[in-house]
């Protein structure tokens, strides 16, 4: 099978479930696993380099609302890739290449391919992808694998919190506009052990005030600028220090957005093993990655 991936987390799953060398072309934002980097890449971002975060969000704003993507697909490479099968998704426009635009070109395409859209808005239906997946591309045995892998990993984490006190936590998933996050974020800060102050599961990130992040009372706050490394979210986290100081949190920690908390894929568990060791390091020593703490 010849299978183009639109989508970053779908990239990752291919790979987790054993299919990366059914995989003929990536975005170019898909950077995990290494072999990825390797592989065709059929879009390219169309905004500026190098936008501070309110730029980038009013060019967001400004394309999307024209009804214009942030991403430009090589249509004609892939046709020349001839794909069999073609994973995108339609939650979120500054994700993506617009899933109508993949669909259109698909019915062009001699078969036509068959066209996915992985779309969870929770922890649950990001596993429901899996079998998704697996379906399309007969990877049964290794969907329920990673799947019982999966569970057991959050398992450890959900026992090794049980009965400790929950600290209150605002996840903030951009600094200007603040936003918090949403979908699956919360239901992984309560698995973790926090209540989070903000998030709703299973509805979108929003928009909110400075105001209304302080007035939640947080007592950890979590940046994690949508698809910025741990790196990249600090250096946002110091240049909003001052806003950030406003809140009154104890604790103020930076971690990678891109792989563990803004693609809902098979590395959410890595997240949520993350988010554990920060609201509880004497319960969870043991972390996928370094949170990295914000002096304000």
């Amino acid at each position: 099978m010849r299978i183009v991936s639109l989508v970053p987390h779908a990239t990752e799953l291919l790979f987790a479930l054993g299919l990366g060398d059914d995989v003929v072309g990536v975005t170019h934002e898909c950077d995990y696993p290494d072999a990825a980097l390797d592989l065709p890449q059929i879009t390219r971002d169309v905004l500026e380099p190098g936008l501070p975060p309110a730029g980038v969000d009013a060019a967001v704003r400004a394309r999307t609302q024209d009804g214009e993507s942030i991403y430009e697909l090589d249509e004609e490479l892939v046709r020349e890739l001839e794909p069999d099968l073609i994973l995108t998704q339609a939650l979120c426009h500054v994700c993506a290449v617009s899933v109508d635009e993949v669909r259109a070109l698909a019915q062009a395409l001699p078969g036509p391919p068959r066209v996915i859209a992985l779309d969870p808005t929770t922890y649950g239906e990001t596993l429901g992808d899996v079998r998704t997946v697996a379906q399309a591309t007969r990877a049964k045995d290794a969907a329920l694998d990673l799947i019982a892998r999966t569970a057991r990993r959050a398992d450890i984490v959900r026992l090794a919190v049980r009965g400790a006190p929950r600290p209150r936590v605002a996840a903030i998933e951009w600094l200007d506009p603040v936003f918090v996050a949403g979908h699956w974020t919360p239901q992984l800060i309560e698995m973790a052990g926090g209540e989070d102050v903000l998030g709703f599961p299973g509805e979108p990130s929003r928009e909110a005030t400075w105001e209304e992040v302080a007035a939640a009372q947080p007592e950890v706050v979590v940046v994690m600028p949508c698809g910025y490394d741990a790196a990249r979210a600090l250096v946002e986290a110091e240049d909003f220090a001052d806003r950030l100081r406003t809140l009154g949190a104890d604790q103020v920690v930076a971690v990678n957005a891109s792989a563990y908390f803004s693609r809902p894929g098979p590395r959410l568990v890595d997240g949520l093993e993350l988010l554990a060791h920060i609201l509880h390091p004497d319960r969870v020593p043991q972390a996928p990655a370094e949170a990295l703490a914000v002096e304000l």
